[in-house]
C-alpha cells in the first residue's frame, strides 16, 4: 500500500508513487503566493515591472526590492521568498563577473540563467563532495531575467525546478494568469520601449490588488542600444499612471 502524501514530501528528492516531487511543487505553490511580476522583450529591449507589497503605511516602500540588477545589461524580477531570490542572485552576480574576467567579455543572458537554474538544481545535494547541503530544500522563488546581449534582447524564466525557458513575454506570481491573458492580447514585438514600458505598468495596475502609484511598483528596462540597466524613479513611473 501507498504511504500517504505527508511520508513522500519529506525528502526534497523523494518522488511519490504518481511521479511528482511534491516540495518542488510547494515552492512552486510559494511563486504563486508571491508578488506579481511582469517581463516583456521587444525589438528596442526589455522591460521588467513588479509589484511591491507595503503592508502598512510604516514601512518604507523602497526597503521592500523584487527587482536586482545582475550586471550593467542584465537585471531581474522575482516572485516568491525574496531572501531565497538573494541567494541565487549574488551566485549570478559571481558568475557574471567570473565570466567578464576570465573571457573578457559579458556574459550572455542564456549563459547567466543556466548558472541561475544549475544551482537551483542543487537542492539536497552536498556541495563539491563535502557534507554542507547547498541547499536542503527547493529554492521557493521564480525569477525573470531579462537582458541585452551580443545577440540582442532576451527574457527567461527560471523556476524552482530548475527549468529555464526563453520568453517574449511572460508573467510571474499570484497575477500570473491574469498578467498573460493581458499579454496575449496586447503585446506586440514591435513595440518601443516607452510603450512596453506603459504596457507592464499598465496590466499590474489592473492585476494588483491595491490601487496603483508610484511607491508600490517598480520598474527597469534595458535599452538594446545602451545596454545599460536602468532604474525608472517615482516620478517617472507616476507620469506614467496618470496616463493611463
Amino acid at each position: 500500500m501507498f504511504a500517504t502524501r505527508n511520508e513522500y514530501d519529506r525528502g526534497p528528492s523523494t518522488f511519490s508513487p504518481e511521479g511528482r516531487l511534491l516540495q518542488v511543487e510547494y515552492a512552486m505553490q510559494a511563486v504563486k503566493n508571491g508578488s506579481s511580476s511582469v517581463g516583456l522583450r521587444v525589438n528596442e529591449g526589455v522591460v521588467l515591472a513588479v509589484e511591491r507589497r507595503v503592508t502598512s503605511i510604516l514601512v518604507e516602500p523602497k526597503s521592500i526590492e523584487k527587482l536586482f540588477e545582475i550586471d550593467s545589461h542584465i537585471g531581474c524580477a522575482v516572485s516568491g521568498l525574496v531572501n531565497d531570490a538573494k541567494n541565487l542572485i549574488d551566485h549570478a552576480r559571481v558568475e557574471s563577473q567570473n565570466h567578464t574576467f576570465v573571457y573578457n567579455e559579458p556574459i550572455s543572458v542564456h549563459a547567466l540563467t543556466q548558472c541561475v537554474s544549475d544551482l537551483a538544481l542543487q537542492f539536497g545535494e552536498t556541495e563539491y563532495g563535502e557534507k554542507k547541503k547547498a541547499m536542503a530544500r527547493p529554492f521557493g522563488v521564480a525569477l525573470l531575467i531579462a537582458g541585452v546581449d551580443r545577440d540582442g534582447p532576451a527574457l527567461y524564466h527560471a523556476d524552482p525546478s530548475g527549468t529555464m525557458i526563453r520568453y517574449d513575454a511572460k508573467g510571474i506570481g499570484s497575477g500570473q494568469e491574469a498578467i498573460e491573458d493581458i499579454l496575449k492580447e496586447q503585446y506586440r514585438r514591435d513595440m518601443n520601449l516607452i510603450d512596453a514600458e506603459k504596457l507592464a505598468i499598465s496590466i499590474l495596475k489592473q492585476v494588483i490588488e491595491e490601487k496603483i502609484n508610484k511607491y508600490n511598483v517598480e520598474l527597469v528596462s534595458i535599452a538594446a542600444d545602451k545596454r545599460e540597466y536602468t532604474r525608472r524613479d517615482e516620478e517617472y513611473i507616476d507620469a506614467i499612471i496618470k496616463k493611463l
